[in-house]
């Protein structure tokens, strides 16, 4: 204990003492305090002073530990009145005192005044006035002080005040009750309440013991969420403190020692109380944290009731400005820039069900491993065969329930990625495979943390970390609350039912399954799948969910260049472009849902077909991007034209497969060739719908008759054996029936399944779209399906024209078509091909008039300028047709305002 608390010496002087100045810290009774000085680069000296002369009652005392025959002692009539007189009064207050005796044990005894000289309120002369205290036995008057305070006891006794008021004062001793029987049962109680206390000691800046009021619990809480340096008591009863301790435990003290407080209990541990204390100025916990002065603990910040973000934030801002315990502190991603720290990037791949595959901005690939979780693991002793591989997507449970997740939720989608920290490779041991560097991050989507939605579905946990382990997601907390409701509510892998099962049939390969399950595939028409892994530009391995099974299969009709290879004893080099084609079907359609029409296999059991993702067809699209060229067994395939078209534009561009490419020297008397008529060659076709971007659809008026019969037919059959209502379960690219407003049944492609009520239908014979309840569709008769008659409506484009822009010309435009067309037998001529559909022009049956000439007359289109030769003569055409309507401003909305626009710019 220091020997003074301010500068200045000892009452040894014999006239005048000393006065001395302080801080009140802490009222011991009616007549003791704790003054302490000004703290100076840390806790300030403290000095115990007993008021002189007087006596006040002596406080409850709780027996010794160690004397089990002790018991405990009350508080005296009126002890606890005089210390809570002295406590509200003087608590964190500057006095004045004077020492008048100091015994030869070291205890002072003296004077002590509110304020900062003697000329403040006496305080023992206050104590006796209220009857909280009295003169000390045998004590004569024989000094103006002692005057004074026999003439304060005088007044008190006259007023009955205190302990001279009637009675014996009984109402004053506390029911002190130091245990409690049933701490959870205690903290329950209170529903988490607000509860009225005063702070009686502080045991560590953390750690406090308080007398809750009205009913005098003696508790010890713990702050919750936070721990505070301590002081670890060594073999020999000493106590050591770790760093900072002593200034942490000052700076709670200053703050709510003997000040009235309120608590609010919010759990127990063991039989200390978890609570969080509340001062009018302000949340100790939260302030310790910001001064440097405590760190959060994870296994009891769950409780904290004010928001455990509150307490990282807190914590990050010390940590930030290395205060006190964080001097030290690097941050996990110090060392990187902060445009490494947090970006946008896409989701290429998910790996398994705790990381993902990104493409940065600067088209660079990033692995990301989702921070603090951890996937689906097999528990236990593994129970696999042990002649049969393990295949963890679909042998650990809840893995492909976990990775499709991810799959449908991020594939193809931009996420936020903020860097919680670099995890450093790791070597193998005997239990312990190597791991290579991860960058562990949060990855968010329209504000939706990934990762605590994966642990709160069940399908992930959340890794424990040592307390000092600061490599950790950002959103801790949430990830730990997640995963208590994914527990409580029995989610995925703390689910009590039995786990769920994948039979994944592998026919990759195996040339025997792949024979018996051929047929199958080639009746089904297009197939869902998705795609697991790409081998190469055109080589892919494909799982089809309604059959559960792997096949490998092969983009038909192209020829893409080969990748590497290891072959025993060598590693053959790939061919030019080969990792390009493979980096594109990537990024198309890995792990992407596509439709897939197989048409044949080869000897090593490896099926062959097309596939289609979002429309378009893989092999065409390969092929424009001058990626593959087109393989001669194509020919045979209704792609085969579009596959021209696509490798015709990119022989003209000259680029990766084509970069060499010269033309034929037979193709230098083109020009010339060139210069005859175009192709006319123009065939009846019935018009039969048109769509809003002035496609429309035809069918061909020699094959009318054969599908009238068939649609005769199919209808007689539905007549006598009707599709039971609601048994047809609609799924995307199936064949079906369906049920027009006119009554009929017609035969429909399923496009789109939003719900049972809401089905999008494609009318393969008619062209037009339509969306039905399910209970106007039915499984199409296999007598009726498209291998007996193919679908009857082609789709075609016009020819060298241009589809307005502008939403209202536009409609304008397919008005004008469809009055004039739609419903009527027209002359169809193909001009050229593209990779969607094919153009043509079309002429009126009875005036051979050029519909789309007519279109670009009224104003209603513009011209598309082709430069090839055979087509220079009608586009001359058109152009002259455009230049009248122009000067004559036939079309207000497509020339008017656009050539406004023009002059303005």
């Amino acid at each position: 204990m220091a020997s003074s608390a301010q500068s200045g010496g000892t009452s040894g002087g014999p006239a005048v003492p000393t006065v001395q100045r302080g801080i009140v810290k802490m009222v011991l009774s009616g007549c003791a305090i704790i003054v302490r000085g000004q703290p100076r680069g840390g806790p300030p000296p403290e000095r115990q002073i007993n008021l002189s002369n007087i006596r006040a009652g002596n406080l409850a005392r709780r027996a010794a530990a160690t004397q089990p025959d002790a018991k405990d002692t009350p508080d005296e009539p009126w002890a606890f009145p005089a210390r809570e007189f002295l406590r509200k009064k003087l608590i964190g207050k500057e006095v004045c005192f004077t020492i008048e005796n100091k015994t030869p044990q070291g205890r002072e005894y003296g004077m002590i005044y509110l304020g900062k000289d003697t000329n403040g309120e006496n305080i023992a002369e206050s104590l006796v006035a209220e009857g909280l205290a009295t003169r000390r036995e045998g004590m004569r008057a024989n000094n103006p002080e002692q005057n004074r305070l026999s003439e304060c006891e005088e007044q008190a006794k006259a007023a009955k005040k205190g302990m001279w008021s009637e009675g014996n004062g009984s109402h004053t001793i506390r029911d002190l009750k130091y245990t409690i029987e049933n701490p959870r049962h205690f903290v329950d109680s209170h529903h988490q309440k607000p509860v009225n206390a005063i702070i009686e000691h502080v045991r560590d800046g953390s750690v406090v013991r308080a007398l809750l009021l009205p009913d005098y619990y003696l508790v010890t809480v713990m702050l919750s969420g936070i721990k505070c340096p301590t002081f670890r008591r060594e073999a020999d009863g000493s106590e050591t403190p770790e760093p900072f301790a002593a200034e942490a435990k000052f700076f709670t003290e200053s703050r709510l020692l003997q000040r009235d407080v309120q608590i609010i209990l919010e759990s127990c541990h063991n039989q200390n109380i978890l609570g969080t204390i509340l001062h009018p100025n302000g949340n100790i916990t939260e302030l310790l944290l910001k001064e440097g002065f405590a760190r959060c603990v994870d296994w009891s910040i769950a409780v904290y009731t004010r928001g455990a973000e509150k307490l990282r934030a807190a914590e990050r801002f010390a940590k930030e400005r290395r205060l006190r315990i964080w001097r030290d502190y690097v941050a996990p991603t110090a060392n990187l820039d902060q445009k490494d720290k947090q970006f946008v990037a896409k989701v290429m791949q998910v790996l398994n069900a705790d990381a993902i595959v990104v493409k940065l901005n600067s088209g660079d690939y990033k692995t990301i491993h989702l921070s603090s979780i951890r996937p689906p693991r097999l528990e236990g002793e593994n129970t696999q065969d042990k002649n049969k591989k393990l295949r963890p997507l679909y042998d650990i449970p809840y893995m492909f329930e976990a990775r499709e997740f991810l799959r449908k939720k991020l594939i193809g989608k931009k996420v936020n990625v903020t860097v919680d920290y670099i995890r450093p490779a790791s070597p193998a041991t005997e239990t312990v495979p190597a791991f290579s560097e991860r960058t562990c991050a949060t990855v968010t989507i329209g504000g939706i943390n990934i990762a605590e939605a994966l642990v709160s579905k069940g399908l992930a946990t959340v890794i424990r970390y040592r307390q000092d382990d600061d490599q950790r997601s950002s959103h801790y907390d949430e990830l730990l609350a997640a995963e208590a409701r994914a527990i409580k509510n029995g989610k995925g892998l703390h689910s009590k039912k039995e786990v769920p099962i994948h039979r994944v049939a592998d026919i990759s390969g195996d040339t025997q399954k792949a024979k018996q399950f051929l047929p199958f595939l080639q009746r089904a028409g297009r197939s869902e799948a998705v795609v697991e892994y790409v081998f190469s530009g055109s080589r892919l391995k494909l799982y089809l969910p309604k059959e559960t099974c792997l096949i490998t299969f092969l983009l038909a009709g192209i020829e893409c260049p080969r990748g590497a290879r290891n072959l025993p004893g060598l590693v053959q080099e790939g061919e030019p472009f080969s990792e390009e084609a493979t980096l594109f079907t990537k990024e198309l359609v890995l792990q992407r849902e596509v439709e897939v029409e197989v048409e044949s296999m080869d000897k090593a059991g490896n099926f062959i077909g097309w596939l289609h993702i979002d429309g378009a067809n893989l092999s065409v699209l390969l092929v424009e991007h001058s990626l593959s060229k087109v393989h001669f067994t194509a020919e045979r395939s209704s792609y085969y034209k579009s596959l021209l078209s696509a490798e015709e534009a990119a022989k003209q561009k000259k680029e990766k497969v084509w970069a060499h490419y010269e033309e034929q020297p037979v193709e230098e008397v083109a020009p010339v060739l060139e210069e005859k008529e175009r192709s006319a060659s123009y065939k009846p076709v019935f018009v039969t719908e048109i769509t809003d971007d002035l496609h429309f659809y035809v069918q061909d008026v020699e094959t009318g008759t054969q599908l009238e019969k068939l649609m005769e037919n199919m209808r007689n059959d539905i007549a006598s054996h009707p599709p039971v209502e609601g048994s047809y379960a609609p799924r995307r690219g199936e064949f079906c029936i369906a049920k027009f407003v006119d009554g009929e049944w017609y035969r429909a492609r399923v496009e789109k399944v939003e719900s049972p009520a809401r089905v999008h239908i494609f009318y393969i014979d008619y062209g037009n779209r339509e969306i039905l309840p399910s209970t106007r569709l039915g499984t199409l008769p296999p007598a009726f399906s498209t291998r007996v008659l193919p679908a009857q409506a082609t789709e075609y484009a016009f020819a060298f024209i241009q589809v307005p822009q502008d939403e209202d010309a536009r409609t304008d435009a397919v008005d004008s078509v469809v009055r004039d067309i739609q419903n009527t037998q027209c002359l169809l001529n193909v001009e050229h091909l593209s990779a969607g559909c094919p153009h043509v022009t079309l002429q009126f049956a009875d005036s051979k008039g050029d519909v789309g000439l007519g279109l670009v007359k009224e104003g209603l289109v513009m011209v598309e300028v082709r430069k090839e030769k055979q087509f220079q003569k009608v586009i001359t055409e058109y152009l002259n047709a455009q230049e009248s309507a122009k000067s004559a401003r036939v079309s207000f909305r497509l020339w008017v305002s656009r050539e406004e626009l023009r002059k303005a710019a």
